[in-house]
């Protein structure tokens, strides 16, 4: 325990830190030396090699987890009935952000006489993926070639070949004692080199902090300032008021002693702007410091890295009346229904990977008859609303599952307070 808390706290610093040595280094990066070699060589040097290591373990880490998870069920009634509880919780999440983000921007009004001129040359070059049809995600979940699915790492598929497997290694029992023994072993070697990995993240998460924001800087935020204190009070609303509640009122546990024992898992996801990047070190502390039994763990998180997106649905909520507002469009009730709706729907099988949010907002926008092209205003400060959404994400896939795991009677308090040791395995 002491050793993981130096290490969050050696995280938390060199967070700080990049920041810091980011800003500064900002002021000079016209300087070539700055630009070519402290930055372009020392700091992407770092945070890349970082970002690739944890990236290399999420898919072996989703697949044996899964199934070892879907075995450990036993009953296959129960994890329907653990899934059903993890889909209705992820996607009501979802939906409650969404409201919460389109009310505070209907207050707000962040486009309302937005200067559309400076920005023509933004809308004009940027060119908008093309965003999957929702049918189409589901009908991808079924994958033609399993292989071609893991070597790609499409995560919807992955999740659902570990949990057939899960289910047919459950039911066959003994006859695949050993096969199911292999899987076990593999989660626990993928589990070893994530502790492994974890080990560099203060040098990478100082490394990727500062590599941020020696680009960027804090000028870029000044002209979209009031798009972003709007998504800002949105994002930190629904933390801290509707995760809040949820954690207090139906886990009856302390907010703060959550944020605690994610420690390691937040900096992690800020800096990467990326929910797979942080799900090898959520996996690991929302059952060694939270206390939810692993059979539970090894289940939601992997799934809520994919559907569960509360951050991004935010930010896409506040881009789309920020839009609407700078073309002097008036949403009708009608409009905010099918934001709702969509916003929740284009985040279901979202890659968990920076920037993929963009793609999904310019469904949302076709569909209420705005311009896709105008994502390209907001494509400058985008960055840093994605380091903080997905933060948001991350939590909210911890708190979700603490939920799940504590309905199940799966969720040990003594090991959320630090009272036991995770091994314990005592219920609450």
């Amino acid at each position: 325990m002491g050793d993981s808390k130096k290490l969050s706290a050696k995280i938390l610093i060199g967070m700080a830190v990049g920041i810091v040595v980011g800003v500064v280094l900002n002021s000079f990066i016209d300087n070539p030396i700055v630009k070519n070699y402290i930055v372009g060589m020392i700091f992407n040097f770092g945070s890349s090699v970082f970002t690739n290591a944890i990236q290399m373990l999420v898919v072996p880490l989703v697949l044996f987890s899964l199934v070892v998870g879907t075995c450990d069920m036993g009953d296959v009634t129960k994890m329907g009935r653990v899934g059903v509880k993890t889909l209705a919780l992820y996607l009501g999440s979802t939906a409650l952000a969404i409201i919460i983000s389109l009310t505070i921007g209907s207050i707000i009004q962040p486009g309302v006489g937005f200067n559309l001129s400076a920005y023509s040359e933004a809308i004009a070059n940027y060119k908008p993926g093309t965003p999957t049809p929702v049918v189409d995600v589901l009908i991808g979940i079924v994958p033609k070639n399993p292989v071609k699915a893991l070597v790609n790492g499409d995560m919807l598929q992955i999740i659902f070949i570990a949990l057939l497997m899960g289910v047919a290694i459950s039911l066959m029992g003994d006859k695949v004692a050993g096969v199911k023994k292999f899987f076990i072993e593999m989660n626990e070697l993928t589990l070893k080199l994530v502790f492994m990995v974890m080990n560099m993240a203060p040098i990478g998460v100082f490394c990727l902090a500062a590599n941020t924001f020696a680009k960027m800087g804090f000028a870029a935020f000044k002209p979209l300032a009031l798009y972003m204190i709007a998504a800002f009070t949105a994002l930190f609303a629904h933390a801290f008021v509707s995760y809040g509640a949820l954690i207090g009122l139906w886990v009856r546990v302390s907010p703060l002693r959550f944020l605690k024992n994610y420690a390691d898992v937040i900096p992690v996801a800020f800096s990467t702007a990326s929910s797979n990047a942080a799900m090898p070190v959520a996996m690991k502390a929302i059952v060694e410091k939270c206390g939810v039994d692993e059979s539970i763990s090894s289940f939601t998180i992997p799934l809520g890295t994919t559907v569960n997106m509360d951050g991004s649905a935010i930010t896409q909520a506040m881009a789309t009346i920020f839009i609407a507002g700078a073309y002097g469009v008036t949403l009708s009730v009608g409009d905010m229904v099918t934001v709702v709706v969509m916003s929740t729907l284009a985040t279901v099988g979202a890659a968990g990977v920076p920037g993929a949010s963009m793609i999904t907002l310019a469904m949302v926008l076709k569909q209420v008859g705005l311009p896709a092209e105008a994502i390209g205003i907001i494509l400058g400060v985008d960055r840093i609303l994605s380091m903080t959404r997905t933060t948001l994400n991350v939590a909210g896939d911890g708190i979700c599952t603490m939920i799940v795991a504590k309905s199940e009677g799966l969720f040990n308090k003594d090991i959320f307070y630090g009272r036991a040791k995770a091994e314990a395995k005592k219920a609450d």
